[in-house]
């Protein structure tokens, strides 16, 4: 019956799910005419909103960020060092079921302990288990390791959970409830009971969750090898270089190049430990790849080899923005936006009890729109933190709602698996009918854990 049910809902995606772009599309679509009608804004207005400040340019930061994650950690990928490790982690996997319990498990602990760098070593390790392991369906195996991104914003890198832990975080979203000097400390968010019951059960659950999502033999779906076959660099012959190739492969500059990378590494460490943000982990990714590869030229090809692939993102992220920008963009008069239409009716029918549950549920609704955690608390924060504090509902608890539904519905919505999806030469369609199995486990899981504690 389970895989019955998987296998329908791989064919549903397959044959409905629009390329990703054609789906920015329909979002932006679906927004603008919802702005029209439930915010009483022109049309002009929502178009205000989509291309003018703040909307569709308004994550090119962002966009340039996520272009990184891509070309920098397939860059290191491409270190020889780097794919003899993952073989050996690939080549444990021996059969297609640890494959894919494998690329779980690996997948969902990176992402609890940093987003960006467990977004791309899930798909690098998933690509390296497809040419070690015979049988396993590549469609399968990169959607397993896409879904540990479910638990990000759980974890230690989350944005909104290290967000409220400074000060004045809280009193810039309810300056009436909060004031500059309150916080909400990691013990009672990221390290709660209930966060850690929920991301536990996660983390242990997913890979037996991707076993039982596997196809039988008659849909598996095994990669095109040449899909897999990587161009083999040719020796080069050091007799004929000219002065400007001895510089690009001059063992001095790698050094000192180095040198200065790792010093801020070390010193960056030694202020902020763990919490690593996206521009640290791209820091590391290039860095941690020029010191793989041996010399700077190396690096420079592996690098424009790795920036093909980045079309996607520099495409469709400007569209997003776009989204977001008439998401929350307000009506002038009422001071309405969309956005807050949609968290009000999720406020309006909540106990002290259901609260959360439903603060959750209505993150996970604005997140299709507004995928980006920064701006899903900029969005849901000023209505649900004094709401809660109305309710009687700790702030903390609330906080980690519209972090984890902020989260759970990145597994249908295509804005973070583009750098998974171009590491695997993949479209959308062909993982997303085995997210929404992964949507279905987490959102029992996660819904569970606000009623029980």
């Amino acid at each position: 019956m389970f895989k019955k049910f998987t296998n329908g809902c791989v064919y549903i995606m397959n044959k409905y799910l629009p390329d990703a772009f054609i789906f920015a599309i329909v979002l932006t679509i679906i927004t603008f005419i919802g702005g029209v009608t439930l915010t009483d804004q022109t049309p002009f207005q929502m178009i205000i909103h989509w291309a003018g400040p703040g909307g569709f340019f308004g994550l090119l930061s962002f966009t340039m960020q996520m272009v990184l994650v891509l070309v920098l950690g397939s860059a290191m990928a491409q270190a020889r060092v780097f794919k003899n490790l993952l073989t050996k982690i690939a080549k444990a996997a021996k059969t297609p079921v640890r494959g894919i319990m494998i690329t779980a498990f690996v997948s969902v602990v990176a992402c609890w302990i940093n987003w960006g760098f467990g977004l791309v070593i899930g798909a690098l390790l998933a690509k390296e288990i497809a040419r070690e392991v015979k049988g396993v369906d590549y469609r399968l195996l990169i959607a397993t390791a896409y879904s540990g991104f479910v638990v990000w914003h759980g974890g230690i890198s989350g944005s909104i959970p290290l967000q409220v832990a400074n000060e004045g975080a809280l009193s810039t979203v309810a300056p009436s409830i909060f004031d500059a000097a309150f916080t909400i400390p990691t013990n009672q968010t990221i390290f709660s009971p209930m966060n850690l019951f929920i991301s536990g059960i996660i983390i242990f659950g997913l890979p037996f969750v991707c076993k039982a999502m596997m196809p039988d033999k008659e849909h598996t779906v095994e990669v095109n090898p040449e899909m897999l076959i990587e161009k083999e660099v040719p020796a080069e012959d050091s007799s004929n270089f000219t002065p400007a190739d001895k510089m690009e492969r001059s063992r001095i500059l790698w050094i000192i190049t180095l040198i200065m990378g790792f010093a801020y590494i070390i010193y960056n460490f030694t202020k902020v430990g763990l919490n690593l943000s996206l521009d640290f982990v791209n820091f590391i990714f290039m860095f941690v790849g020029i010191l793989l590869h041996g010399n700077l030229r190396k690096y420079i090809d592996a690098i424009t080899e790795a920036a093909s692939s980045a079309a996607g993102i520099i495409m469709q992220f400007p569209f997003y923005a776009g989204i977001m920008g008439m998401m929350t963009g307000a009506n002038p008069e009422t001071g309405l936006s969309l956005a807050a239409v949609v968290s009000n009716a999720f406020v309006n029918i909540s106990t002290v009890k259901t609260f959360p549950l439903f603060t959750f549920w209505s993150a996970g609704i604005v997140n299709f729109f507004v995928p980006s955690g920064g701006g899903q608390w900029a969005v849901q924060a000023p209505i649900m933190m004094p709401a809660g504090d109305i309710l009687g509902v700790a702030p903390a608890k609330t906080a980690m709602a519209i972090a984890w539904g902020d989260a759970w519905t990145n597994m249908i919505q295509p804005f973070w698996a583009l750098p998974a999806l171009a590491i695997a030469g993949l479209s959308a369609r062909d993982i997303m009918g085995y997210c929404v199995i992964t949507l279905l486990f987490s959102g029992i899981i996660i819904s569970a854990g606000f009623l029980i504690f």
